[in-house]
């Protein structure tokens, strides 16, 4: 799975206690997830954290916690990486529609575009893109790059050799970035109109949108902040340029967003059962990825299923079960969490390792 380093860089982003309590429906599951929130504060270091957990009710929102000054359920709020699951589904789409084939290669759809260096579109398919198998080069790992296009992000990335011999797992922002041109080329609109019609309006997700150039968060929205390497003081990075992100992970969402679109992705409303089931095909990458999506198997035994989106100031995490009935998101408002590699799985085997309910064990496992 992506570890809790900077998926999204934060130097390339730039330039580019008390628990509460708000129950958003009748629902009665509470989950003991929402006891570590006070742990990512006191522990992680992160000024404000909040959940919201979704089991079987049909509802939208599930319930509610968060801890730290003003936080709020509705707040949009950077999603980061999150992004690729989003793309992954249209691609996918595209697939199931006979427009795309997971064996294409980028050549045949992007002529010239990944070329040099010992990089070669005419042998990385689309499939090895959706798993992180290309070998490109991070793009965000270039420090002093500062792209604003897709474009510019895949001429960084070729500046340097591939990490990796083919079929070889290594996560890169590149791949994805590549994958919006795909959808460009294949449907002659950008990704992020592809996403809005695909996905976000068929699923009402009112919170959820593409930033384009914009720095700024649409309302509600609370502050985001990176803390100095240097210093360790909070810097509040709430407004920034999001266009070196792109496909990789320029997305804005909420909570309760998440929630749903991952329900409803893990439950079929989105691919049929043969997309869906290569979008959670991890034998590519050893069961570390899967296209779009990755597996956490937990202490009890029970995979989850979801994405991790780091980007400047934000830090947001979902698992799902297989079947989509049960949903948690959480998310913190800094991209600089202590500890978060022991917190984060603490947290899920709380939310899924105790459901008194049975969703967990319905949603099976890997």
């Amino acid at each position: 799975m992506p570890t809790l380093r900077a998926l999204l860089a934060a130097p390339l982003a730039l330039a580019l206690f008390g628990l509460g309590t708000t129950p958003l429906s009748s629902e009665p599951h509470l989950g003991p997830a929402a006891a570590y929130l006070p742990r990512l504060v006191a522990e992680g270091g992160a000024p404000t954290a909040a959940l919201l957990a979704r089991g079987s009710s049909p509802a939208p929102y599930g319930t509610y916690r968060s801890t730290g000054p003003n936080i709020r359920a509705a707040d949009r709020f950077r999603a980061g990486s999150i992004t690729k699951t989003f793309v992954a589904t249209v691609v996918l789409q595209l697939v199931q529609e006979g427009r795309l084939r997971l064996s294409d290669p980028v050549e045949r759809l992007l002529p010239r575009l990944v070329r040099g260096n010992g990089n070669d579109g005419r042998r990385i398919t689309l499939r090895a893109l959706l798993s992180h198998t290309s070998g490109l080069y991070d793009y965000t790992d270039a420090p002093s790059a500062h792209p604003l296009s897709a474009t510019a992000a895949v001429r960084v990335a070729l500046a340097h050799r591939p990490t990796g011999a083919p079929g070889h797992y290594a996560y890169s922002n590149t791949n994805y970035a590549v994958l919006g041109l795909v959808v460009r080329r294949v449907t002659g609109r950008d990704y992020a109109t592809e996403i809005r019609d695909r996905v976000i309006t068929p699923l009402h997700l009112t919170g959820t949108s593409f930033p384009g150039a914009r720095t700024a968060l649409p309302a509600p929205h609370g502050r985001a902040y990176t803390r100095d390497p240097a210093d360790g003081t909070l810097r509040d990075v709430t407004a920034l340029d999001p266009r070196g992100a792109g496909a990789a992970g320029s997305l804005i969402s909420t909570l309760g967003d998440l929630n749903r679109f991952f329900a409803a992705l893990l439950g079929g409303r989105l691919l049929a059962p043969a997309q869906l089931a290569l979008m959670t095909d991890t034998r590519a990458t050893r069961g570390t990825y899967g296209l779009g999506l990755f597996p956490e198997k937990l202490s009890c035994g029970i995979t989850v299923w979801g994405h991790n989106g780091h980007i400047a100031g934000s830090y947001v995490r979902t698992a799902a079960t297989r079947d989509g009935r049960h949903v948690l998101t959480y998310r913190v408002d800094t991209d600089t969490l202590a500890d978060a590699d022991t917190l984060e799985p603490a947290l899920l085997d709380a939310e899924f390792c105790t459901d008194k309910r049975g969703d967990a064990s319905r949603g099976g496992t890997a």
